[in-house]
């Protein structure tokens, strides 16, 4: 539990798998936390489990807060809870910081910052890896963008669901590391389903040779999490599919504009769409390896 201290009035837009968990974080740590989601049972369900308050509109939720979270879907969702008469932005007051944990595009980012500059409103982009278990623990890992000051604010807010929390750059800075995390994660889960593909095709009992190589060079975040429920072909939880294909399709954008030659992370992007045609939109993105079952 926070200090009484240190407690901050914060708000928080978007109720989904990651955001109902870590604003219930927030308020569990001692900071007075107002909320926000589209669904307004959503956000009544959750003033009822946590105890907050929770506003009709983005703005209302935003009044007077300190700190004022965001974890929507994509640009566009960003845009819709930021700007206009009903947006965060015109209910924030000037000193006050705006931290976007969406995964969005560093042009995004960088947007907000401007804007939220000519406020004298601080800005932070800030998305997080770790999934929705992650988010579940309190031990996600956010990669931040924006001045220093600002992150001064919020870092002590977010500790109340992360594990690690790393300024690395000015606006947009974040989200470029996010991309990084996607890009990386997309072609060690393509290894590991080639991986458990070939050890079932020929004959060996794939968790035991993962029991064994996972304590060498192999081992990843993937192979440790994943490889169970992956050879059990159990795949309807965790980060979807769709989400992925969003994140990869920022990053392969922002690499056609800074000449990054990303080869893999455009392949896996394809296995992906395959996936998504068997019907697995909202299965974890281990699911490549059903792709192989399939081939």
């Amino acid at each position: 539990m926070t200090n009484s201290a240190n407690s901050k009035k914060v708000a928080f837009i978007g109720l989904g798998v990651m955001g109902y968990p870590m604003a219930g974080f927030l308020q569990k740590n001692g900071h007075a936390t107002c909320v926000y989601n589209r669904t307004t049972s959503k956000a009544q369900q959750w003033a009822e489990q946590y105890g907050g308050q929770h506003g009709s509109t983005p703005a209302e939720a935003a009044k007077d807060a300190e700190l004022v979270f965001l974890c929507v879907g994509n640009d566009d969702d960003v845009r819709s809870v930021f700007y206009g008469e009903h947006g965060v932005l015109a209910s924030m007051q000037p000193g006050s910081v705006l931290i976007d944990h969406t995964t969005a595009s560093s042009e995004l980012a960088r947007e907000l910052a401007a804007a939220c500059a000519e406020q004298s409103i601080g800005f932070l982009d800030a998305p997080v890896s770790g999934g929705q278990a992650g988010a579940e623990n309190g031990v996600l890992t956010i990669m931040v963008g924006g001045d220093s000051d600002a992150y001064a604010k919020a870092e002590p807010v977010m500790q109340a669901y992360a594990r690690c929390c790393k300024l690395l750059g000015p606006a947009g800075a974040g989200q470029l590391a996010k991309m990084v995390n996607q890009i990386c994660i997309a072609g060690v889960v393509q290894g590991l389903a080639e991986g458990l593909h070939f050890a079932q095709n020929a004959g060996l009992d794939a968790a035991a040779v993962v029991e064994v190589i996972s304590q060498g060079a192999a081992q990843s975040w993937q192979m440790q999490n994943r490889y169970q429920t992956m050879l059990k072909g159990e795949y309807d939880f965790g980060f979807a599919v769709d989400w992925m294909r969003k994140d990869l399709s920022i990053a392969l954008n922002e690499a056609r504009k800074n000449g990054s030659h990303l080869p893999v992370t455009a392949l896996v992007d394809q296995f992906y769409s395959e996936v998504q045609r068997m019907g697995g939109n909202r299965w974890d993105t281990s699911s490549l390896l059903a792709r192989l079952h399939k081939s």
